[in-house]
């Protein structure tokens, strides 16, 4: 689990990296703003939604079979 930790953390920051310098070369006028954002919008709201039934599935249909039976 630890792992799996370090790995999301790394992703997440390079996702960080990633829209920053997108976003400075929309600053600059080097690539153009508007289609990247929107690009990237969609592309951010189908992750958000894939991840979201990834978490319903691991919470719901797969339960940790480490847990205590309470008394």
């Amino acid at each position: 689990m630890n792992m799996a930790k370090k790995i999301v953390s790394y992703f997440l920051i390079f996702l960080v990296l990633l829209f920053t310098v997108i976003a400075i070369l929309g600053i600059w006028d080097i690539i153009d703003i508007r289609d990247v954002f929107g690009n990237l919008m969609k592309t951010l709201f189908v992750v958000f939604i894939a991840s979201a039934i990834v978490l319903f599935i691991f919470s719901v249909l797969i339960k940790d079979n480490n847990q205590r039976p309470e008394n």
